[in-house]
């Protein structure tokens, strides 16, 4: 039931709702979380701005989730490209002492190389997968959503009776 609860949640994200704006930047916000190991401080501020902001939360899930399964898989990416920032940019020498004595700025672990590779690489691919998920949600509303609901699979899905009961539970706000 969870994966069905699941499948219906993402669809209903894209079909209606929010703008497309707060959906892709909710997912975008997700992506850097994903991307990055998030439990040091740049993960905690990203977090208290999906809940400041006015993005989709579902949307930030969503894109936690598919980030953070590709995030292993780049993580020897990650390693080179924050080995890359730390040891051959000289110049950035001072501004990394300066924020290791800071009294705050350790908690970050910037001096890690996977931590820094990866948080910089969900900066830079931050309004690409804005862009991208935004025109992803027009395109969606406007030609993929009414092909989906044409599906035997989402129309089995809205029929079936466990799906009913649940949604006229979940309705009158037992199951919330």
């Amino acid at each position: 039931m969870f994966w069905l609860k699941l499948l219906r949640d993402i669809l209903k994200i894209f079909r209606d709702g929010e703008n497309p704006k707060q959906i892709a930047l909710g997912f975008a916000l997700g992506s850097i979380i994903g991307l990055s190991p998030s439990l040091n401080l740049q993960g905690i501020i990203v977090w208290i701005l999906i809940l400041i902001l006015n993005v989709n939360l579902g949307a930030a899930v969503l894109g936690f989730t598919i980030f953070g399964l590709f995030a292993f898989l780049l993580d020897p990416l990650f390693h080179q490209f924050g080995y890359f920032l730390l040891t051959k940019l000289t110049f950035l020498d001072g501004g990394y002492t300066f924020l290791y004595n800071a009294p705050v700025a350790p908690l970050s672990r910037f001096n890690n190389t996977v931590v820094m590779g990866s948080f910089v690489s969900a900066l830079i691919l931050f309004t690409p997968v804005y862009f991208g998920m935004k025109l992803f949600v027009v395109k969606y509303r406007q030609h993929i959503g009414a092909k989906v609901h044409k599906w035997k699979i989402y129309q089995t899905l809205n029929k079936s009776l466990l799906v009913r009961w649940y949604i006229k539970i979940r309705d009158l706000g037992g199951l919330r």
